[in-house]
């Protein structure tokens, strides 16, 4: 598996599997002088964890990072930043059943037809568990794009199943499990997944993300394209089956005059490209959205094939995530933040001298 690594200035390269002894990361081309210390990661990748409420994989790791290289005395040094977080709570035997079955859904049948042999332990290197490094690197770049050009990156459950919120807040997003901005609904999405785990099924669910205050000019006219490299970020994380950039599959039924975001000396009258023009930021807020289909890892009996080529019944047990939207919340932020931290490192390598052209139009709606 050659693909493991992704940035081409800032790099960052992933390793381990769901139930192996560790998972880890190298970041490479990271800039010095940036205050880093292992309890840093802990606010991240606790928002990731699972077994944090009845809602999740009841799963419980420490998630507790050891900085083996790149930092001294708090600082990065500029050289490569190894990560390594010890898996404390893998549960192989609950896979002994699958080890010659093809689950419905899953890696397991690609991973088999690419390679011959797969772990089957959790999913091995197809399990969520890897995402666990990338929000890790996600703290880095955050912390560098608020220190250097004060962007925020944050994200938000929008949608679970045919759910909506009816009202808007931030405030509410890290309040309840749900990272949900309508506390008024937290009620009606607790007895819609308690139901939905107790009748053994899943659901899907979507997740915005929005980085504020990205100055205008990131990003390529062609290949190096901003929005592509966020859609290819973003479709890389385990259950992603859609992205979309700024209004996305809406525009498909806007008129033109609808689409296109007007400029005044105010600001844009818009964001309907979600703050991209042509692969270049605009300087308004970056604005995805991200599909993740339902879990496959069911309780509930579904036909498939043994390594024989036989039709058997399979039943997943183990711990497993009803609706795995409601943890993807920090790494949508982190592919994010490091699409842009990357983006950011080559504008300067190349445009670092055009400097700040007129007219700079303010960003306007969100």
């Amino acid at each position: 598996m050659s693909a493991n690594s992704f940035g081409r200035l800032f790099t960052v390269t992933t390793f381990g599997e769901s139930h192996g002894p560790a998972i880890g990361c190298v970041i490479d081309g990271c800039p010095p002088g940036i205050a880093l210390a292992a309890g840093d990661f802990a606010h991240d990748l606790a928002r990731r964890a699972t077994g944090k409420s009845r809602h999740t994989s009841q799963r419980h790791e420490a998630d507790e990072v050891e900085i083996l290289s790149g930092v001294y005395e708090g600082r990065t040094t500029g050289t490569p930043i190894a990560l390594l977080i010890r898996n404390t709570d893998a549960r192989s035997k609950d896979y002994d059943r699958i080890v010659e079955q093809f689950r419905p859904g899953h890696a397991d049948y690609t991973y088999w037809q690419k390679y011959g042999l797969r772990d089957p332990r959790g999913g091995g290197r197809s399990s969520a568990r890897e995402t666990t490094m990338r929000v890790a690197a996600g703290v880095v770049a955050k912390r560098w794009l608020a220190e250097k050009f004060s962007i925020r990156v944050r994200a938000h459950v929008a949608q679970i199943g045919d759910v909506r919120p009816h009202a808007f807040d931030w405030n509410a997003v890290e309040a309840n499990p749900f990272f949900w901005p309508d506390a008024s609904q937290v009620g009606e999405l607790e007895a819609f997944m308690d139901a939905l785990r107790k009748s053994g099924d899943s659901i899907g669910a979507r997740i915005d993300a929005i980085a504020d205050n990205v100055p205008p000019g990131w990003g390529e006219p062609i290949y190096g394209k901003l929005d592509a490299e966020i859609a290819a970020a973003m479709m890389s994380i385990n259950a992603v089956k859609g992205v979309e950039i700024g209004a996305g599959f809406a525009s498909v039924m806007q008129k033109g005059s609808e689409h296109r975001d007007e400029m005044t000396r105010e600001g844009f009258l818009g964001n309907q490209a979600g703050g991209i023009l042509g692969g270049i930021s605009s300087g308004q807020a970056i604005r995805c959205s991200v599909a993740f289909k339902p879990t496959s890892s069911l309780r509930l009996p579904a036909r498939g094939l043994d390594v024989q080529g036989n039709e058997v019944e399979v039943v997943t047990t183990g711990r497993h995530d009803p609706c795995v939207g409601l943890r993807s919340v920090p790494i949508c932020e982190a592919m994010l933040a490091l699409v842009l931290m990357d983006q950011a490192l080559r504008h300067r390598a190349q445009c670092g001298d055009v400097g700040d052209v007129t007219p700079r139009i303010p960003a306007g709606r969100p």
